[in-house]
């Protein structure tokens, strides 16, 4: 999701992980596995960049089948969020149970 926003590059993703989710610890490692992964897949492109501060960064964006998948994601979210609320709903509502 965090691509979906534009070109950027690792070390921006991972601070803006950390930011989303303060408790979980970022390793660059997996992140970058992750990043080359999601690119042989199609779903993220990469390049080096020259013309940013600071030495050479490889920079990432999704492609247009990363942003289909994403969307789909959303969608798929959308739905199970429904879900889960309708079910609390109804156990919330059932006689006895904790609120």
């Amino acid at each position: 999701m965090l691509l979906r926003d534009g070109e950027t590059h690792g070390y921006e993703l991972a601070d803006a992980l950390s930011a989303m989710a303060p408790d979980d610890p970022v390793d660059l490692g997996n992140l970058y596995r992750l990043l080359r992964g999601l690119e042989a897949e199609g779903l993220v492109s990469s390049r080096w960049r020259d013309d940013l501060p600071g030495h050479a960064k490889r920079t990432y964006e999704l492609t247009p089948a990363g942003r289909a998948l994403l969307d789909d994601w959303a969608v798929a979210l959308e739905r199970a969020e429904h879900t889960i609320a309708a079910f609390l709903r109804r156990y919330h509502q059932a006689e006895g149970a904790p609120s």
